[in-house]
């Protein structure tokens, strides 16, 4: 099975469950092994979040994604969309925090899916296929997953007094989900929402966006879509929160009152399985993904993360934009307003500091060293930096070319490198590195 990303560009309007906010939200068609990233347009430099469990930060009545100060809130109806509808890769541009909640149900998002026409691509989609069970409890909530040839999900939805308790046995797939699972709306108990509101939630919600339910009433503006509509949205928000994990996943998976935050501690016991799983079979220790291609002339930034051990707020470079053979690679580094060095270098003068551009030549270098190394990371460290200069101030809104080339390797165990730093084409920094390439055994 290949995996699937849109033909072209599709755009969808509306307003933010939570926030109120007016979004534009944009899919645009990504590159084989890109994943779904989200892209805060609305912000400087345009910075991006993986749609990966360990960016979850908040689980109050909606699953919200973070990378440093950048957030995403209420990802799940989008995600269990394309997850849905079998898109593996897609870029999603927001110019606000939020995606639109719009009807309260995914079936607008799928229908814009299908707008931007579905295509293969070249390269095989990747499938957890779970092997023993995973089980999480919270109270009276369970969650479970148990091997399974396929997505499936059982799940029963019920509130504390017993009036509308559903159950649904599925097994998913993109038919199934777009006329069975899509059209389910939101829903919530009349005696939440002012708890919600206190709590800064629901600001743009309505009998629009929402399904109300008030004793053994149900308030909204038409009937209900399915008999079953409560239990039909709880499996809506498991694939769109389960999808987190970063690949497909084949289990099935039985859930009783879940909840985002239960959803969220069932995906992460599957992510410490595929890492441990990732140790075990993958060339490169801790890798979740193959190794790029030996002709591969570009790096994302789930690329990178898995060839640098840096993470989050030192983590020096956004993108890969050229390799050129072993030798030689072109980096690049939004610098926005968010970085938190801001705060302090300097109030009212922002100024990048000269050591974070250093780190970004000796992280690009980094890259370019497993590069020379057929894409196995070995513990390498910065020794040296020579000949540094720093010709001009680099500042919020500027974007860092670095261009690192290899100049010498010697015995496979010491790599120098020269580096330099440009925006807009001329040159604000630059350094002759030399970085100490150890085995793991030496490392530890």
């Amino acid at each position: 099975m290949k995996q699937r990303t849109l033909s072209r560009p599709v755009t969808i309007k509306g307003n933010a469950l939570h926030t109120g906010e007016a979004v534009t939200l944009t899919l645009k068609p990504a590159p084989a092994n890109h994943g779904v990233v989200f892209k805060r347009v609305d912000l400087s430099g345009s910075p991006e979040v993986q749609s990966r469990v360990d960016h979850i930060t908040d689980l109050v009545r909606a699953t919200t994604i973070q990378t440093g100060h950048v957030k995403i809130h209420t990802v799940e109806h989008v995600l269990s969309a394309l997850s849905g509808c079998g898109i593996d890769n897609v870029l999603v541009e927001m110019n606000a925090s939020e995606p639109p909640i719009m009807d309260g149900s995914a079936r607008p998002y799928t229908n814009l899916i299908i707008e931007g026409e579905p295509v293969e691509q070249d390269k095989d989609r990747e499938f957890f296929v779970l092997d023993a069970p995973v089980s999480v409890t919270r109270g009276n909530s369970s969650i479970i997953a148990i091997p399974h040839d396929g997505l499936k999900i059982s799940c029963t939805s019920a509130d504390d007094r017993g009036i509308h308790t559903q159950h649904l046995s599925l097994s998913i797939d993109p038919d199934t989900y777009v006329s069975q699972i899509a059209p389910a709306r939101t829903f919530t108990i009349y005696e939440d929402i002012e708890e919600l509101l206190k709590l800064g939630k629901i600001r743009g919600g309505s009998l629009d966006s929402a399904i109300v339910i008030k004793g053994d009433k149900v308030l909204s503006k038409e009937p209900l879509r399915f008999k079953d509509e409560f239990v039909r949205h709880k499996i809506l928000d498991i694939i769109g929160d389960i999808s987190l994990l970063g690949m497909p996943l084949k289990a099935h998976i039985v859930a009783t009152r879940p909840g985002h935050a239960l959803n969220a501690e069932l995906t992460k016991a599957l992510f410490e399985k595929l890492k441990e799983r990732g140790k075990g079979a993958a060339r490169r220790k801790g890798a979740l993904r193959p190794p790029p291609a030996a002709d591969v002339t570009e790096l994302d930034i789930r690329s990178i993360l898995d060839i640098l051990p840096h993470r989050y707020p030192f983590v020096m470079i956004d993108r890969v934009v050229e390799i050129k053979g072993a030798e030689e690679l072109v980096a690049i580094k939004n610098v926005t307003f968010n970085e938190p060095y801001f705060n302090g270098h300097f109030p009212g003068n922002p100024v990048m500091p000269g050591v974070l551009q250093l780190e970004a030549m000796a992280q690009a270098a980094g890259v370019l060293v497993v590069r020379w190394n057929n894409w196995v990371p070995k513990p390498a460290f910065f020794m040296s930096a020579d000949k540094v200069k720093f010709r001009k101030p680099v500042r919020p809104g500027d974007q860092l070319r670095i261009h690192a080339k290899l100049t010498k390797v010697r015995g496979g165990k010491i790599a120098a490198a020269e580096v330099s730093c440009s925006v807009d084409g001329q040159v604000v920094s630059s350094a002759e590195l030399m970085i100490t390439i150890l085995d793991e055994a030496d490392a530890e």
